[in-house]
């Protein structure tokens, strides 16, 4: 560790990411939450290399999240939609078959920060967050609203130190 750097300043700074955008009806004009993403991640210096978007099927998740979990220059995925209630939100069922180490604390600060927000409404949210192979996994809400608030306060200020703590042996 440099003089004057302790662990909680060390960071990945240009984290390669997946956008997946999770949706039976959204086009890239009308995705407003995987626009925000992206912007979001290039503004802090990160790199997008894919965005998609997908139906909200099981397979089509799965063989996404496979296919991340196999490219080296993926460090994080982040997903938007499918983590409600509705019989048509497999998202939180998949994501969780990847999950190798689950940080409850995001879903828990999630549901907090929008209960501000929405009241009682956030617990219908199964939004969701975990190490996959050595990669981050993220899960949100479909809600342009609900993502803007989980980057600016949740993902992005703790994106770069996640990944170093990831890759540590």
């Amino acid at each position: 560790m440099a003089k004057g750097q302790n662990h909680h300043e060390k960071q990945v700074e240009r984290v390669g990411c997946w956008v997946i955008t999770v949706s039976d009806t959204r086009t890239p004009e009308t995705d407003e939450s995987g626009r925000s993403i992206q912007e979001g991640l290039e503004a802090h210096g990160h790199r997008v290399l894919l965005y998609r978007i997908i139906k909200d099927e099981p397979s089509q998740i799965r063989r996404l999240l496979e296919e991340a979990r196999g490219d080296e220059r993926v460090q994080a995925v982040i997903l938007t939609g499918g983590t409600g209630i509705s019989s048509r939100d497999t998202t939180y069922e998949v994501v969780h078959e990847f999950i190798d180490k689950e940080l409850p604390g995001f879903g828990e600060l999630f549901r907090w920060l929008s209960f501000q927000e929405v009241g009682p409404r956030a617990i219908l949210s199964r939004a969701t967050a975990g190490a996959m192979g050595g990669k981050l996994l993220f899960s949100l809400p479909g809600s342009s609203r609900a993502v803007t608030m989980a980057l600016k306060e949740l993902i992005l200020p703790l994106l770069g130190h996640a990944v170093y703590e990831l890759g540590k042996c």
